[in-house]
């Protein structure tokens, strides 16, 4: 058996939602405040026997109106359901455990638990009474909290909760529930001999070679008598040497006990004294763990360890003690057979390395049923990009309703789906699965606008990250892959706001030929009779110019190519994109003098070299006499073009970015030097594509 799913109505930021989850590993993701630790709380309200059961003011969900506070008092409900588990044994204990919850009886079964946090019904009407006075939601909120949150009862349905049978407590035991928070205090919770965990772990393991032989080799009898041969065995010894520690404590011991007798402690002939016996595991939980280094002599205390070594250790100790919790041979009928594992952030204090050899020990236990399913909240890019899509859950909170996406889920069973899925899946290494945990996504094509649009955001009076954008290359031709994550026709998708930016790349071919070729704009739809002409881009924002959560944006305009071609025909009369490694730079530092001036287009067409490409480009912008290209267009775009030509895909990128960043902390205005010297340099004049502006203002918003 397997919990497949969770219905949280509410319930802290869940008003009413159902989340979905894997037969074995769970990742749950999500920016902040997205609701992963209150999904995990959710499940521990059920089967965590050591979670408090009552709740605070403060958990139930706020998403409600005053009115629906008036007509009736908060309640939390919260259910798991619990699917049979393909291949599964029905004569094992699974079955058993939840007979008495199924609401399905037919395979695959399907059980049901519902925790439930209401009023009772006698005090309905006190309730509506008071909270009729109530002039807003504020004072509702402290009312109930002040004088009906005391009266409040929890309840554990099985099965139908209408029928509102209440869960045998037997039954509930038998999940073993582990859940380690992000906030914790691993050497209190492990290196110290009082410790129950430890304690348990020690007295599990101690003879283990013993315990774990076969038994068509050493039965149960012959198991039991050996070990209870090594304890009395180890009692004796151990009584000697207390025997030589009370000796060595006798003349001590009486001097010590003299106080006793003048603080009156020795009244009605009470005498105190020292006695008592040592078991092996209390002796053995007392020495302190140590950490060895292979080939060195050295030993150090693992309380002096690194806070990520000792998260490790505490793990893997935690899941020892979910193998202690279920094993019938140990533990009898009181064993657990349900051990589930949550994680809150295993990646705190852990090397990327190391978390996924973390994420390949927790796969492990998965594979040997040493736990049975397993949940972890994260916000490491290696962790996700360290699973698979499958098992990946993202949840989102967008002012404040939660949703739910499922990455593995949106992809078609086709043979188009398979690959895509098969591609996004390689695709997710650890930078680019940030579009997974960021709040809203830009997918561009490439490095360049990967690296160039957080500061021409910032041109725009925006600050990318102030709203949890993440901007991620995809290339040209991939855009689509992406978007199933994220296009809310399909229910599983991840419900983020989502911009494309694509070049409008233009293109034709001969009539005779099969296949397109890129041209520039000045060439496009100027020779219908032995062309075919087509763009990327034109189809593309027409299909999603009324979606709800994604636009596409880019050069749509008929004198348009790329991003770095649109750079340049915005900013022809400046040489703030002429960057120091910029080839071709003494020629389109004169194409820019040229328009700046004024100069005629033979000038601009004279200046060009005579490689192939120069000549091929001539040829073509003289060819063009189309109306709507007036000789300023052509002079943009023969600067455009040379300075595309001019720089290599996305190297001139970063070198660019730095320029424009320093340029942003310049003044706008001139200031002389403080000792009267030359004056300090002014920001130049940079305009940021129309396109672009568009599509910042609209992921912004």
């Amino acid at each position: 058996m397997y919990i497949s799913k969770i219905i949280i109505e509410g319930f802290r930021n869940f008003p009413n939602n159902t989340i979905e989850f894997n037969d074995g590993v769970n990742v749950i993701i999500g920016h902040n405040n997205a609701g992963k630790t209150s999904l995990l709380k959710a499940i521990g309200l059920l089967i965590d026997h050591n979670m408090p059961k009552r709740l605070e003011i403060d958990d139930f969900s706020k998403n409600v109106a005053l009115s629906e506070l008036q007509a009736e008092p908060p309640k939390v409900s919260i259910t798991l359901v619990i699917d049979q588990t393909t291949g599964e044994d029905l004569t094992g204990d699974d079955l058993v455990t939840v007979a008495d919850w199924l609401t399905k009886l037919d395979e695959p079964y399907k059980a049901v638990l519902t925790y439930k946090f209401f009023l009772p019904y006698e005090k309905h009407e006190d309730y509506k009474n008071t909270l009729a006075t109530c002039a807003n939601k504020n004072d509702a909120w402290i009312a109930i909290r002040h004088d009906f949150l005391r009266f409040y009862t929890n309840k554990i349905y099985g099965g139908d909760p209408t029928n509102k049978l209440v869960a045998d407590s037997n039954a509930l035991q038998k999940f073993d529930f582990q859940f380690l928070n992000a906030i914790r205090d691993v050497e209190r919770d492990m290196f110290t001999g009082k410790n129950t965990m430890l304690r348990d772990v020690l007295d599990f393991f101690m003879d283990y070679d013993i315990k774990s032989a076969d038994e068509s080799v050493k039965s149960k009898s012959a198991k039991h008598a050996e070990i209870k041969g090594l304890k009395s065995e180890f009692t004796t010894k151990a009584g000697g040497l207390i025997e030589d520690l009370q000796n060595r404590m006798r003349a001590g011991k009486q001097h010590i006990l003299s106080y006793a007798t003048q603080t009156g402690a020795t009244f009605n002939n009470a005498l105190p004294d020292f006695d008592g016996a040592i078991s092996d595991v209390e002796l053995y939980s007392a020495l302190k763990l140590i950490i060895g280094y292979s080939g060195l002599d050295i030993t150090i205390p693992a309380t002096h360890n690194g806070l990520g070594y000792n998260n490790l250790i505490f793990m893997s100790l935690l899941l020892a003690k979910m193998q202690v919790n279920a094993d019938g041979n140990y533990l009898g009928s009181n064993a657990k057979i349900f051990p589930v594992l949550a994680i809150e952030e295993p990646e705190a204090h852990l090397h990327p390395s190391m978390q996924y050899k973390f994420l390949k020990f927790l796969k492990e236990n998965m594979s040997e049923r040493k736990v049975r399913q397993i949940f972890v909240t994260t916000h490491s890019t290696q962790i996700t990009s360290a699973v698979s899509l499958d098992e990946i859950i993202c949840l989102h909170n967008e002012n404040g309703i939660i949703s739910a996406g499922y990455p593995g889920k949106v992809f078609p069973d086709t043979t188009d789906g398979k690959e895509a899925k098969a591609y996004v899946q390689r695709f997710l290494d650890a930078t680019r699965s940030d579009m997974l945990f960021a709040q809203k996504v830009m997918l561009v094509e490439g490095l360049a606008e990967e690296l160039l649009i957080p500061t021409l955001a910032k041109y725009c009076n925006k600050h990318l990250e102030d709203h949890h954008i993440a901007v991620v290359p995809v290339g040209g031709r991939f855009f689509d892959y992406f978007l199933m994550l994220f296009d809310t026709d399909n229910p599983y998708a991840i419900p983020k706001k989502v911009v494309c930016i694509k070049d409008r790349d233009p293109e034709r071919k001969l009539n005779d030929d099969s296949y397109f070729v890129r041209c520039y704009p000045f060439e496009f739809e100027q020779d219908a009779a032995n062309y075919t002409y087509q763009d990327h881009l034109t189809t593309k924002i027409s299909k999603y110019v009324a979606h709800r959560n994604i636009r596409f944006f880019g050069q749509n305009h008929p004198k348009g190519k790329t991003f770095e071609y649109e750079l340049s025909l915005s900013n022809a009369n400046s040489k703030i994109l002429l960057t120091k490694s910029i080839t071709n730079r003494k020629e389109l530092v004169d194409l820019i003098d040229f328009y700046e001036k004024g100069n005629p287009l033979s000038d601009f067409l004279n200046r060009l070299g005579r490689s192939d490409s120069n000549i091929a480009l001539k040829a073509s912008i003289s060819a063009n006499v189309d109306p709507s290209w007036t000789d300023e267009d052509k002079k943009k775009a023969l600067i455009a073009t040379r300075y595309l030509n001019s720089v290599g895909k996305g190297e001139n990128a970063l070198e660019l970015a730095n320029h424009l960043e320093a340029n942003l902390k310049l003044p706008t205005v001139a200031t002389a030097s403080p000792q009267g010297g030359q004056a300090m340099p002014t920001r130049e004049a940079f305009n940021v594509p129309f396109y672009i502006q568009e599509s910042i203002n609209w992921i912004c918003q």
